[in-house]
């Protein structure tokens, strides 16, 4: 596997901080008040586990960016890609893996993204704390990589 051209990696301390928490309280509520609460304390162990990140990278091509461990994954061509601007979401639009005005939003914090849009009409965006790095990334490395 060759280095990433561009790779960065967001930290979701609100996110993990909110699930750990809710996380503690179920867990002591389930132990001491209502057991079937005990289920609820590990499933959101697992979203923490999940979301404790958004890492996205620019290497051999493609544009990939994964959540946490990276069990939750994906990638596309950069030949595809037509164009990446930064945008601000909003509180509505939240955080985690979405249909937002933007199509797909994945996010893990704050309310900077850039918009990526596709040569088959498709959109999504990347939440990031670097919007402008990553846009001035994709729109220089898909330049490199039209056909």
């Amino acid at each position: 596997m060759k280095m990433p051209q561009y790779q960065h990696t967001q930290r979701a301390h609100v996110i993990l901080c909110a699930l750990l928490g809710l996380g503690l309280v179920f867990l002591v509520l389930g132990a001491t008040v209502l057991r079937p609460l005990l289920i609820t304390a590990p499933l959101l162990l697992l979203g923490a586990w999940l979301f404790h990140s958004l890492t996205i990278e620019i290497v051999e091509g493609e544009l990939r960016w994964r959540f946490g461990p990276g069990l939750i994954h994906k990638q596309v061509s950069l030949d595809l890609i037509v164009s990446a601007e930064p945008v601000r979401t909003n509180l509505i639009e939240g955080w985690g893996i979405h249909l937002s005005r933007f199509g797909w939003l994945y996010n893990v914090s704050g309310y900077d993204a850039v918009a990526i849009r596709l040569k088959n009409g498709q959109h999504f965006a990347l939440g990031t704390d670097e919007p402008a790095a990553l846009a001035a990334a994709l729109a220089q490395r898909a330049l490199t990589h039209r056909p």
